[in-house]
């Protein structure tokens, strides 16, 4: 990318989003750095993942749900035997069982079960609306509502390792690629693994690493578009 942009006529913004920063933060501070107007992103990504976010200005932005629509490859690790209320890092953990029962053979085999056309509950801590309001915004008070399921497409779900414990001093994890559909929540599919596998899990870490035909690789960081900014600043 050579710093020369057209924000009206519509640009392709290929973001490396870091953990701890939500989408509408990415957004925000691009908004921010360009002076662009019209912007908008092309799919949520949780702020505890990190990873590959698509970013449209101007007339691009007319093409938003065609960028949301195209399938996304994922690289996660989930820590087995424990749970938390948000499925992954952003709360603590709150109950942890024990890993005796479980084999490399169990876990690989589970895993098959996840493929084809599932249907998904979304976490209470997510950005979903029932009634107007964010789910997170019922979560953080206590309350329960109920929550909408929703269809989605795993083209794959495959184990990259899987780490038993030889001590109580490690901890169980298991890494993964996902390849989804859009609206897929990946922290709520390792929360139904670890229940079927009958000691829980938690997403400990979560990477975007494809949408479409786009790459991580070829995204940039926020600290790399802030030196876009100030190189293409009149």
């Amino acid at each position: 990318m050579d710093g020369t942009f057209d924000f009206d006529a519509g640009e392709i913004l290929l973001v490396d989003k870091p953990k701890g920063w939500s989408s509408f933060d990415v957004v925000k501070k691009l908004r921010s750095l360009f002076r662009v107007k019209k912007i908008g992103h092309a799919g949520t990504l949780d702020p505890m993942a990190s990873g590959l976010m698509i970013v449209v200005t101007g007339r691009k932005t007319k093409e938003m749900e065609k960028f949301k629509g195209l399938e996304k490859e994922y690289e996660g690790v989930m820590e087995i035997g424990a749970r938390t209320k948000s499925f992954d890092t952003e709360t603590e953990v709150y109950e942890r069982q024990s890993v005796e029962e479980v084999t490399e053979e169990k876990v690989r085999e589970l895993f098959k079960e996840f493929t084809g056309e599932i249907e998904q509950i979304p976490p209470i801590y997510s950005a979903v609306k029932v009634q107007g309001r964010r789910l997170y915004k019922y979560a953080r008070k206590g309350k329960t509502v109920d929550l909408p399921r929703r269809k989605v497409s795993i083209s794959k779900f495959e184990p990259l390792d899987i780490r038993l414990p030889k001590s109580d001093a490690d901890s169980p994890e298991v890494s993964f690629r996902l390849v989804c559909s859009k609206g897929t929540y990946v922290r709520a599919l390792v929360e139904e693994f670890g229940q079927r596998l009958g000691c829980g899990a938690y997403l400990k870490s979560l990477v975007r690493t494809v949408v479409g035909n786009y790459r991580l690789s070829e995204a940039l960081t926020i600290e790399e578009y802030e030196n876009l900014a100030s190189r293409t600043a009149v």
